[in-house]
């Protein structure tokens, strides 16, 4: 094996790309694997960057923003408003940033190539600044998988946390984080801002469900730090574990509202803190806050985002963490409220937040950061500290060795055929039976006119198609999220004369503030009225049953992914026997402290 280079010699490689106008990334270092720690390397790199960085470029590491458009230098006047200038490689320069997010709707994210030219484009304008400390771009994105997806195939999907729960393998949930982290690396990205560390104990969370693995705190915590291992360890990117202090037992979601969580200190000890405890016990590199009122952690009626007594007092004291503290999305209106958008940029950091994700004013922000600074609001001494985090980390995880991504490997790690297997394998793992009175399951589908129908256009025609391929002949009747009483009946017409109906259903009991998923509530009790056999299955929360009637034969997915419903066909057509257990309890409807199926139900065959 070829010696490894120095940290001086990487450095200089790199910088010497970047100075080229180069896009392609030095070659791999003897055999390191990149974002791998090298432990003694980083620290005299850090404290000579750091030596030569201005104010400025101190508060510019601070901030993690999002960037319109899917090419760095090319001109996306969405970008005007937000910074005062059009290319988001001039969006990095002006504001010296230390990291960038990437959405779909930022149009950040299209295609493995797209989004590794990108990334190269970020870097470069990262480390071509004239500047005398250059310091290299976190780049991060949400892929938790299942309903928070941001890149999806060629990309390897899973189907998320809860199912993963269900399958109650940590191996899988290991598995699962690896190959999203190296394929994210692969395309140049740093940092996901994952997993979701919250235990979801309250059904009708809006915000969370199958974010979180699990309502029982034991098994949620196995999980996450099982995956804080796969990502960091296997995958070399940098991960964060979400949303401190716990954002599992509300009703409210934070994106347009203010929860309040009403867990005493000992609920807190005993629900929310287990899984964050797992996650800084296993490494984790980065811990996201919540924008949520925890009275019994602070009664101040501040979100946790802004609360010295949980991030300082909680976070770092009483749990030990010493990695990076990042906000949730400072756009959520849930941290917003009680502060204008400068303040709550402040207040944040002097609660201990290291990092600043998406503030809504960046201008104003930065200078009220630099002001706080200057007035001595933040002592010098308590910034250099969140700087020196930041910059730790990205040299730990080889972010200022390794800036770039190779556009040569992206089709040799995104999306290969072993990537594929292995999700699909995982996923067969975690489909859960829940109910199968009648023994119509497993169907011997070859040769059978099926109708499938319910939510979703994607979500029906792949669970067709699954089914096909097991030997059905499978029509699709598409009613959505809310069918209509004519849509219902059409469903019911088209239902006479088949061998079986499967219809899929998404949040049928989310009725709490509006009626409009009633509709797939009177679906499936039109399509069992025909007397034709009808397969439930939830491609979402599990809790549906609930609010079905007697429906007899019910299967929870946990997510409409493609790979969950192709699991879901094989387990439907017997090609793959059911054996998911409810990482949750299904409480009856109306009623959360009767419980109908229990946490660990599941049927097999």
């Amino acid at each position: 094996m070829p010696s490894t280079p120095t940290r001086r010699t990487a450095l200089t490689a790199s910088m010497a790309l970047a100075l080229a106008g180069a896009a392609a990334p030095a070659a791999s270092a003897g055999g390191h694997r990149p974002g791998h720690p090298r432990p003694g390397h980083h620290h005299g790199w850090v404290t000579s960057t750091m030596a030569r960085m201005t104010l400025r470029e101190k508060v510019g590491q601070l901030f993690v923003q999002q960037v319109y458009g899917s090419v760095a230098d090319a001109p996306d006047e969405r970008n005007v408003p937000l910074y005062g200038v059009a290319k988001p490689s001039e969006v990095v320069q002006k504001y010296m940033l230390g990291g960038v997010i990437y959405f779909a709707w930022t149009d950040s994210v299209k295609d493995p190539d797209q989004i590794t030219a990108l990334s190269n484009g970020l870097q470069k304008a990262a480390l071509t600044r004239r500047t005398k400390a250059r310091v290299p771009l976190t780049i991060g994105v949400d892929q938790e998988q299942g309903v928070v997806t941001r890149i999806g195939p060629p990309a390897t999907q899973f189907p998320g946390s809860m199912a993963l729960g269900a399958g109650r393998s940590t191996k899988d949930a290991r598995t699962a984080a690896a190959i999203t982290g190296q394929e994210l690396r692969a395309m140049g990205i740093t940092t996901n801002f994952a997993p979701d560390a919250d235990t979801n104990v309250n059904p009708l969370n809006p915000v969370i469900g199958t974010r979180s693995f699990s309502s029982d705190p034991s098994l949620a915590a196995d999980m996450v730090a099982a995956q804080v291992t796969g990502y960091q360890r296997d995958g070399g990117v940098m991960s964060a574990a979400k949303h401190f202090p716990g954002h599992g037992d509300t009703a409210t979601d934070s994106h347009v509202a203010f929860p309040v969580i009403t867990h005493t200190r000992q609920q807190w000890e005993e629900i929310d803190a287990p899984p964050f405890e797992a996650a800084i016990a296993a490494g984790i590199d980065m811990v996201m806050t919540a924008h949520l009122s925890f009275p019994a952690l602070d009664d101040s009626g501040d979100p946790a985002t802004l609360s010295r007594p949980i991030l300082t007092g909680l976070l770092r004291e009483r749990l030990g963490f010493e990695g990076v503290i990042v906000t949730d999305s400072l756009e959520m209106q849930g941290v917003r409220d009680k502060y204008g958008d400068e303040e709550v940029a402040v207040r944040a950091l002097e609660a201990g937040v290291d990092q600043l994700l998406m503030s809504p004013a960046l201008p104003q922000a930065f200078e009220a950061v630099v002001a706080a600074v200057e007035s001595g609001r933040i002592s010098r001494r308590d910034l250099d500290a969140k700087v020196r985090r930041v910059l730790t980390l990205k040299a730990e995880r080889g972010v200022v060795e390794r800036p770039w991504a190779d556009p040569r490997r992206v089709d040799r790690v995104v999306g290969t055929p072993e990537h594929l297997a292995a999700a699909a394998a995982v996923t067969n793992r975690t489909t859960t039976l829940v109910r199968n009175d009648d023994g119509v399951l497993p169907m011997a589908v070859r040769g059978k006119d099926l109708l499938v129908t319910g939510y979703g256009e994607t979500t029906t025609r792949t669970l067709a198609a699954g089914l096909d391929a097991q030997g059905a002949t499978s029509t699709v009747l598409v009613t959505g999220s809310a069918p209509t009483d004519a849509q219902v009946a059409a469903a019911a017409a088209a239902a006479a004369g088949r061998d079986a109906v499967v219809v899929t259903t998404m949040k049928a009991w989310d009725t709490a503030v509006t009626d409009k998923n009633r509709g797939q509530q009177k679906l499936v009790a039109a399509l069992r009225a025909t007397g034709v056999p009808v397969v439930v299955v939830a491609t979402r929360d599990p809790y549906d049953i609930a609010y079905l009637g007697d429906a007899e034969t019910y299967l929870a997915t946990y997510s409409y992914s493609p790979v969950a419903l192709e699991a879901a066909a094989r387990v439907i057509a017997g090609a793959v026997a059911p054996t998911g257990k409810l990482p949750v309890d299904v409480p009856v409807a109306g009623d959360p402290s009767t419980v109908l199926y229990p946490f660990g139900h599941g049927l097999g065959y």
